[in-house]
């Protein structure tokens, strides 16, 4: 597993990762990216602005990067990163397929990003994977995969997913939507000559969506390794949007609200990665702070006020502009 190169890490930061969806597409449904982003969102810029990023999260003890073939050109960023920095070899590198980015690098596009969870699609994305980020992929996961998805069923599509695996390369999946706990162990009965397919599970959990956390815990319990993505729930636990109580913990431990909400899910026991979506080196700074915080139980007794029914969480993360 190459995860257990975290584990032999020593410095706080190291089970934080640096999620590539805000900042490897014009695009996206955080709020302020007009704030947040280069005036210039052409891809010369936004590669220059990926490369800070970066640079600023290897420096500060990053080392787990999560790209995905529908984050527009984030695996080519990398891809470069990585090639101007041959010295850099301890990052866990992890991808994603089974969206493609459609939007034609502009922000107002009808559609950002095509499902398809088939084989063919497999094949092809895996290969434009490969062609950038060759065997510095450690980790490919499956986008989105939901309870009914065909991925879960798709015994070719398994076996070919077992042979990658077989050359070196983990196999894990994400999931989304109300149903995330369906989809988890779903995927956790999944078998190749009767052993588990998958070895990650990456998953959204915050102060506002705690739903999967019983799911999360039985994944770990298998032997997963479990990734938290949107741990700041797309902005809406950050800055002027977070709610008082994560701003009023902040400022009793003179953090900002991010450092709270990344915190919260450092807290729980199966948590093995947390996914920073930081935009900027200024918003990454804050988010690595949150190993600092003691979450006592009249803290997490305050934070779980927050949390939301999932259908309600997923309607309104739907509803976010891209921008």
């Amino acid at each position: 597993m190459p995860f257990a190169r975290l584990n032999r890490a020593t410095t706080p930061t190291s089970h934080i990762g640096l999620g590539l969806a805000a900042v490897g597409r014009p695009g996206y449904i955080t709020p302020h990216r007009d704030r947040d982003l280069p005036g210039d969102r052409s891809a010369g810029a936004l590669r220059a602005h990926t490369h800070e990023l970066l640079d600023a999260a290897y420096a500060q003890g990053v080392r787990y990067i999560d790209a995905a073939r529908s984050y527009g050109r984030a695996e080519e960023f990398l891809a470069d990163w990585l090639g101007a920095r041959p010295d850099v070899t301890d990052v866990v590198i992890g991808s994603k397929w089974g969206y493609t980015y459609t939007a034609d690098w502009r922000s107002d596009a009808e559609a950002h990003e095509v499902k398809d969870h088939s084989l063919a699609a497999f094949e092809r994305q895996h290969a434009e994977t490969a062609e950038l980020l060759g065997d510095r992929l450690d980790l490919y996961q499956i986008h989105s995969v939901t309870a009914d998805s065909p991925a879960l069923s798709d015994k070719d599509l398994h076996a070919r997913l077992a042979e990658l695996a077989a050359q070196g390369t983990t196999i894990g999946f994400s999931a989304s939507g109300p149903a995330q706990a369906d989809a988890i162990r779903s995927a956790l009965a999944v078998t190749v000559d009767g052993e588990p397919l998958f070895r990650t599970v990456q998953a959204t959990f915050n102060a506002l969506e705690t739903s999967a956390g019983p799911a999360l815990a039985e994944a770990h319990d298998a032997g997963l390794t479990v990734i938290v993505k949107e741990a700041m729930a797309n902005g809406r636990l950050a800055g002027t949007e977070a709610p008082a109580v994560l701003r009023e913990i902040g400022t009793e431990a003179g953090l900002d609200a991010d450092a709270v909400a990344l915190a919260l899910v450092l807290h729980q026991p199966w948590a093995g990665v947390v996914l920073s979506g930081a935009a900027t080196v200024t918003q990454l700074a804050a988010n690595l702070h949150a190993p600092l915080l003691d979450l006592d139980t009249d803290r997490l007794d305050r934070l779980a006020a927050l949390v939301e029914e999932p259908e309600a969480y997923w309607r309104h993360r739907a509803s976010l502009p891209w921008s």
